[in-house]
């Protein structure tokens, strides 16, 4: 295996990670009762921060209407800046980055979640019903021109915060479905005004946190963007769509582009037919142009080390890998990959340091993790 998963690297925005691997963003459901980062959340963290060259957090809410999951942290209000704070803390103090996912679930954030059970969205149009971890049965109101602004200021706020915090960037979250894919897709945005154009939010939203990191930021801040190549509503976002997003997210001057998928070899199935996988297609366009991350069931260090080569890559994520090892970027780096636990047993919720309610469901859904029963 090439020692590249080692190499370090600088952002064009000057912030440098110490290796090539990153934490991908993982939800754990383990906020506390205000939704500020639990001592659980801090605990887990701190044990993955040695290795990694950085942690993408779980995603953070920007608004209330936002919230998609139970659990989930907020960076909505300046009230969740000391937390937040500690846990940038907790990570730096393992060597590594930390970038803040930021989050609006749109027309996917949970009902009882958000204030008075209403969810929003580009449209009105009723998101497929079975999300994995909640079922959504109801269409959301359409958001208003002005309250589409409102959300763009949002996330320049929750941008402040997490620069007061002491992260080192943020990842706007446009994958999954979630509400900044929700404008960028031809199935959730049928809108006739000025936020009906595809590009028109995401664009909006990288504008405004690059002004607030401009008169908020004292040391070098990035801006990532994570991305679903494809979606299976129809009309949806296919290989098309994805390329023209990307060339709108290489002219915006962001520091990397983020791919969300479960299988880093999968192939296109709409907008292109070819023997190559997403990745590797994805990669061809970008051509050098900006970096980008790759994921997808990367569970060995061969898994990651194939993903930078053949998948040409700038980065790996890796995700449950992470979670049943908290330890991988050790035991891959001092050559002891063999040692790398591949299987969680019932029993090392602790030894593996995972809060409780992540642990639950991993027990309660099967085929998500390798768990011995």
């Amino acid at each position: 295996m090439k020692n590249t998963l080692f190499n370090d690297f600088t952002f064009k925005s000057g912030v440098t990670v110490r290796n090539r691997i990153m934490m991908a963003p993982m939800t754990t459901f383990s906020a506390d009762v205000q939704d500020y980062v639990s001592d659980e959340e801090y605990a887990y963290y701190k044990e993955r921060s040695n290795g990694v060259g950085a942690i993408i957090t779980a995603c953070a809410y920007v608004t209330k209407n936002g919230k998609g999951f139970e659990g989930q942290m907020a960076i909505d209000h300046d009230g969740a800046i000391p937390g937040l704070t500690k846990l940038a803390d907790t990570i730096h103090a393992g060597g590594a980055r930390c970038i803040v996912q930021l989050y609006h679930g749109g027309r996917l954030a949970v009902p009882h979640l958000v204030p008075n059970g209403e969810t929003v969205s580009a449209g009105s149009i009723s998101p497929l019903e079975d999300r994995g971890f909640y079922k959504i049965h109801q269409s959301p109101r359409e958001l208003t021109s002005e309250e589409v602004e409102a959300i763009v200021r949002d996330f320049g706020e929750a941008t402040r915060r997490s620069i007061e915090a002491g992260f080192d960037g943020i990842e706007l979250h446009g994958a999954s479905g979630y509400l900044i894919q929700q404008f960028v897709s031809p199935h959730s945005n049928r809108r006739l005004d000025e936020w009906g154009a595809a590009l028109a939010f995401p664009l909006a939203l990288i504008a405004e946190v690059k002004k607030v990191i401009a008169e908020h930021a004292t040391k070098p801040f990035l801006v990532g963007y994570r991305f679903s190549p494809e979606e299976p509503e129809t009309p949806g976002i296919t290989m098309v769509e994805t390329f023209d997003l990307l060339e709108a997210l290489i002219k915006a001057d962001i520091d990397y582009v983020h791919i969300a998928t479960t299988d880093a070899w999968a192939k296109p199935r709409r907008g292109m037919v070819s023997d190559k996988s997403r990745t590797e297609e994805i990669a061809a366009f970008i051509d050098g142009r900006v970096p980008l991350i790759g994921v997808g069931s990367v569970h060995t260090a061969n898994d990651a080390a194939l993903v930078l080569e053949k998948g040409q890559t700038d980065f790996v994520a890796i995700g449950r890998a992470l979670v049943v090892d908290p330890h991988w970027v050790e035991k891959v780096q001092s050559g002891q990959a063999e040692q790398i636990v591949q299987k969680l047993q019932v029993e090392h919720q602790q030894q593996a340091v995972i809060p409780t309610p992540l642990w639950k469901l991993i027990l309660e859904i099967d085929g998500w993790f390798n768990v011995a029963r």
